[in-house]
């Protein structure tokens, strides 16, 4: 039985609902570090008198943003890390940018499913390589994309909603593939007392030069190993 023509583009209706509210509130203006620090101790007050609702708060916002694919949404990291720490910061990140992963997939999935898949084969471009490579091992490319950034966040995820991959293991991998930078940023963000008003740039990435180099590795270094660990794979013989 074919779904009806209203279902097949809500998703693609909400997700535009979505980003025209947040754009319309002018919410995606308070996404930068100098918003984080004029509005950090006051945030920090409402987190010690209700910590968990809190936290799901900043998860749900954190879902939406992405969802909507808003620019921006590192500084969320920053300040969820400024708010609850490396460690519950960069788990509850992870976990929200996963939810507004699969919204995106969600609608590459329904409403946009046809469109994108005759565009992606007819042009036979980016997306149609990750198209063919998401749905021959739909856990190890995305967790490869994800942990060193080599395609767009929501790229993946239209892909991945156009084949229709199955879902448990699109989850895990964007889970654990964007976990790592969600700590690092988020331990950036539990050191931002550390800053002072007179730090410029360069005091910035003196101060925090150990968690800016492990997201250089995740993005530049991390490739290069693969690609080695996979050419030592195919030169060991079949047994």
């Amino acid at each position: 039985m074919q779904m009806p023509s209203w279902r097949r583009v809500l998703p693609l209706i909400l997700v535009l609902v979505l980003a025209g509210l947040v754009f319309a509130s002018g919410a995606y203006r308070y996404l930068s570090f100098e918003a984080v620090e004029r509005a950090g101790q006051g945030l920090r007050h409402a987190v010690s008198a209700h910590w968990l609702l809190s936290l799901l708060v900043l998860m749900a916002a954190f879902a939406v943003l992405t969802a909507s694919i808003t620019p921006g949404v590192f500084f969320v990291t920053i300040l969820a890390g400024y708010l609850f720490g490396p460690w519950v910061g960069g788990v509850a990140t992870s976990i929200a940018a996963t939810v507004g992963a699969l919204v995106v997939y969600w609608v590459g999935s329904s409403a946009a499913r046809d469109s994108f898949r005759r565009r992606a084969e007819a042009r036979n471009g980016p997306l149609a390589r990750i198209c063919a490579r998401i749905d021959q091992d739909t856990f190890a490319y995305v967790l490869a994309a994800r942990l060193v950034v080599s395609v767009p966040f929501h790229l993946i995820n239209i892909a991945a909603g156009i084949m229709q991959v199955r879902v448990a293991p699109y989850v895990l991998a964007t889970f654990l593939g964007v976990l790592p930078a969600h700590l690092i940023y988020c331990w950036i963000g539990s050191r931002l007392d550390q800053i002072g008003s007179e730090d410029d740039i360069a005091g910035i990435m003196s101060r925090f030069a150990l968690p800016l180099a492990g997201v250089a590795f995740l993005s530049l270094g991390l490739p290069v190993l693969l690609r080695m660990v996979r050419r030592w794979r195919a030169s060991i013989p079949p047994r």
